[in-house]
């Protein structure tokens, strides 16, 4: 099956980088983060894989963290958006 790979430089967050891969159904496969909230943002890597792309995005995009623009999960958002472009890798 192929998939597909980026990793995804992070703004306005504690974590500072989102190593995310899915298949060619746009379902994610695996999420790390670098940095951030190690439990939180484990669980959250836990919760999106195997779910669609599209769902995660409408579930978690625009989630924001205290008085910051933005949050962990909505940068996972900005990275999936990319992701879903990305070339398919054999």
């Amino acid at each position: 099956m192929a998939t597909k790979h980026i990793q995804y430089e992070t703004v306005g967050t504690c974590s500072k980088l989102i190593d995310v891969t899915a298949d060619e159904n746009d379902v994610i496969q695996q999420v790390f983060f670098l940095g951030g909230c190690n439990g939180n943002l484990q669980g959250i890597s836990q919760l999106v894989r195997g779910q669609h792309i599209d769902d995660v995005v409408k579930k978690l995009n625009g989630v924001r963290c205290g008085a910051k623009n933005t949050s962990c999960p909505d940068q996972l958002c900005r990275a999936l958006e990319k992701l879903k472009s990305a070339p398919l890798e054999p």
